[in-house]
């Protein structure tokens, strides 16, 4: 109360965000956490995908977003669902279990399965960049401030192999990003190696090498 007494209104309006979003993913951990699980039955082997998923994705990316507002870190790995799950998908009408699937031999249906997959899991991380984008910072937002790397460890899954590998970055990274937007093909087997030196280069860590580089990304 004192704090925001002496506060700007921009300042107190941010703070006030703040806080309704820590006071907001605490009910919802409550919630989460008040189930009583003492009847269930733990079967011989899983069945499906736990019944909050989409919530638990939901809530890291708010705790991330939050984590970065507050300065406390400023560094995230996160991974919604680990390629060798066998999670199901029922929310989205996908009742297959995720690894098993995805070796799927070009077998259109399986494909199509996994796209619908793969657009959710895109379509959270663009709800929590959104996010970000509307959380002031500065002169700017955490967007602008921030650079945020989208991708995965396998290219094609049936094949476990890992190029071509698509990957999305977002964010100003505070103006060393060059402006998005941009489809970018790099040449025939350049390591990922070379995007990591690359965004590490960016946010100033001093390195000239990482893993198997062989050098930086022009074009980023």
């Amino acid at each position: 109360k004192d704090l925001q007494r002496r506060l700007g209104n921009g300042d107190r309006a941010v703070l006030d965000g703040y806080l309704e979003s820590v006071r907001e993913i605490e009910r919802r951990a409550q919630v989460a956490s008040s189930k009583d699980l003492s009847a269930l039955k733990i079967p011989d082997a899983p069945l499906g995908e736990l019944e909050n998923f989409a919530e638990q994705v939901k809530l890291m990316f708010d705790l991330i977003a939050l984590a970065y507002q507050a300065d406390i870190t400023r560094m995230v790995a996160f991974v919604m669902a680990a390629e060798g799950t066998n999670r199901t998908y029922n929310h989205i009408g996908i009742p297959d279990a995720f690894h098993p699937m995805s070796h799927h031999a070009n077998d259109l249906e399986r494909l199509n399965k996994l796209a619908k997959i793969q657009t959710w899991h895109v379509e959270k991380f663009a709800e929590f960049l959104a996010k970000m984008a509307a959380t002031p910072d500065g002169q700017g937002t955490l967007l602008d401030h921030s650079i945020f790397m989208y991708g995965s460890n396998m290219s094609n899954s049936d094949l476990h192999n890992n190029y071509p590998e698509p990957n999305i970055l977002v964010g100003g990274g505070n103006g060393k990003m060059k402006v998005g937007g941009q489809h970018i093909v790099l040449p025939e087997k350049t390591p990922i190696a070379n995007l990591h030196l690359t965004l590490l280069q960016k946010v100033g860590v001093e390195r000239d090498k990482f893993g198997d580089s062989t050098g930086t990304i022009a074009e980023v």
